[in-house]
């Protein structure tokens, strides 16, 4: 029997379920998939030069010899799904699950395929979750700055039969996704914990200006619920992510890896306020709990505990009163303060020294106020901190950031994101980079779902050269809140520790989704820039720095000798004069 033995890219697509689904309708089951492969998943596959190498009632074996053709292949395929399962009963949904691998195959007289690349891109399809796409690293290398999807790196795993492990990487997001109307995110598994979702409070007060007020409800409560150890809560700015969307709780616990979404609204008049609230299991769209909390708005803050105590006791009914008691953050002594606070929060969204400055006047009104509000101060330095790295390097800003972060040190004690934002102030500004970790670690050992901390934790680690914990905060980040406005700062954080290890491509692909994630800020085009030069690839490198100078046009070199230490300053400052950019 004569052989052929070449590279090829192989795919691997299995239906979920198809037992439970062909047991429960086996007519209709085959029916749809016949209707999906001559509509969707044949044309997908002659259109990107694909060939059908072997079908089983439930799956394909698919040859490319392009490995950008077979991953945008998969995500055409993916994407169609996601549109027809629309509006489709969970239960009756075709879900699939695809893996990718390129390498060495044998093709048999008959075209049959045989060798290691179909048994791991065969592996990859069944270490894939439910929607997704799992690549080898292999097909990433050759993609990666290919396509405009985000992937996640998912560590080495070792495949069922696979000699050596493989590392794996996922297709979080394909392009035109994020839309309201858009295909469905990857699916994200659940933890083996209690998991939960607040999805942003309607405002129903029929004021725009009191959407702030429903905000500050949906955070507290998300961090009342967050200092619960035994709950994986999905941080604020993720499900933020759904806010003025009509979105179906069934799509987010999928899309976010939770089993429970709370949702509610608020309706402010006065003096009163009546917060109604409820609890749907994700997977079902099940009501589980319901209620309505009407009260003087000087209670404001009982109305919160009491859903907090709630939801806890619905989703962990054995929970001990004491559990429930961490669960509760300190309060400001004044309702006004935490009225300030919440007005301050929307203009630190962007992290631009202009409206640090406007969000510094409210905080300064509510520090006034309640001169110990902890929670105020850690965000009043983190301001400070951009006025400076952003603006100048004005010692006057770097002093102020320095004194409200050692006010939020001494007192938020039981305020995991006012430490974190304090211990990141202080290894940014101050030489003792120690003393800003370990208010980091305290941050942490508060409250393990604080994405605040845990980003803030890997820009931290990377500044100082600590390349290993700043990758380990950052994935850990990245998986609670994929979603976050800092992102940005956990993909430079990755960068920068690939910088150190001499990693310069990973460094490039980094920054360079630090640059998709914030493109507003000129200082990740800088870092993307350099990281770029350095791995030689200079015609990228040039745009982007063209990019951050029209930005801002007094850039110097020296931006990165105050952030970095002096080892990792030097090797961006290395790439910054490839480029021609002034010290």
């Amino acid at each position: 029997m004569s052989e052929t033995r070449k590279i090829a890219a192989i795919l691997v697509a299995d239906v979920v379920g198809y037992s439970r689904l062909a047991g429960a309708d086996e007519d209709r089951t085959l029916s749809r998939l016949r209707g999906l492969r001559s509509d969707l998943i044949d044309p997908a596959i002659a259109a990107h030069r694909g060939r059908v190498v072997k079908r089983t009632g439930d799956g394909s074996i698919v040859e490319f010899h392009s490995t950008v053709d077979a991953v945008r292949c998969a995500v055409e395929v993916q994407s169609g799904m996601s549109e027809r399962n629309a509006g489709v009963p969970h239960d009756r949904q075709i879900v699939f699950r695809i893996g990718v691998h390129v390498g060495d195959v044998v093709e048999e007289s008959d075209g049959d395929l045989m060798g290691d690349a179909v048994n791991v891109a065969a592996r990859l399809e069944g270490a894939c979750n439910p929607g997704g796409i799992v690549l080898s690293e292999d097909v990433y290398r050759q993609v990666r700055d290919k396509l405009g999807e985000e992937f996640a790196d998912l560590g080495d795993k070792d495949l069922k039969n696979i000699r050596h492990p493989i590392r794996c990487y996922a297709i979080v997001q394909a392009r035109g996704r994020g839309q309201e109307d858009g295909p469905e995110r990857a699916a994200f598994p659940l933890p083996s914990k209690p998991s939960i979702a607040v999805l942003p409070f309607e405002n129903m007060s029929g004021d725009p200006e009191q959407d702030y007020f429903a905000d500050g409800i949906v955070e507290d409560v998300t961090t009342g619920l967050s200092r619960i150890k035994w709950l994986f809560v999905i941080a604020r700015n993720s499900s933020f992510a759904y806010k003025g969307k009509a979105v179906d709780v069934r799509r987010v616990g999928r899309e976010l890896g939770v089993r429970y979404v709370l949702e509610g609204g608020v309706r402010k008049a006065g003096l009163r306020v009546r917060i109604t609230v409820q609890l749907v299991e994700a997977e079902t769209g099940a009501h589980l709990w319901a209620d309505r909390f009407d009260g003087a708005l000087e209670d404001i803050f009982d109305l919160q505990d009491q859903i907090t105590d709630r939801v806890v006791a619905v989703v962990e009914p054995s929970v001990q009163r004491s559990e429930i008691e961490r669960a509760r953050r300190k309060r400001p002594e004044s309702l006004d303060a935490y009225d300030l606070f919440l007005r301050a929060l929307p203009f630190t969204a962007s992290q631009s020294a202009e409206e640090g400055r406007v969000a510094i006047g409210y905080l300064e009104q509510a520090l006034r106020i309640d001169p110990n509000y902890a929670a105020a101060h850690g965000l009043i330095a983190w301001c400070y901190e951009w006025c400076y790295s952003r603006a100048g390097f004005n010692e006057v800003d770097k002093a102020a950031a320095l004194s409200h972060a050692g006010a939020a040190m001494a007192g938020g004690t039981d305020d995991a994101t006012a430490l974190a934002i304090a211990g990141f102030v202080t290894s940014m500004l101050s030489s003792d980079h120690a003393a800003g970790l370990s208010t980091l670690e305290r941050a942490l050992s508060l409250n393990l779902s604080c994405a605040t901390a845990l980003y803030l934790a890997a820009a931290a680690s990377s500044f100082s050269g600590r390349s290993g914990p700043a990758m380990d905060y950052a994935k850990r980040a990245l998986r609670l809140s994929p979603f976050d406005l800092l992102v940005s700062v956990g993909r430079t954080a990755q960068g920068i520790a690939s910088v150190q290890e001499q990693r310069y491509d990973d460094a490039a692909n980094y920054h360079e989704l630090s640059v998709q994630a914030n493109p507003t800020l000129s200082s990740f085009h800088f870092f993307s820039a350099c990281a770029h030069a350095l791995a030689r690839k200079l015609e990228a490198a040039r745009a982007l720095a063209r990019q951050g100078l029209e930005m801002e046009p007094g850039f110097r070199l020296r931006f990165f000798y105050e952030l970095l230490r002096s080892d990792i300053a030097d090797r961006y400052a290395e790439g910054g004069r490839l480029l021609g950019l002034p010290d």
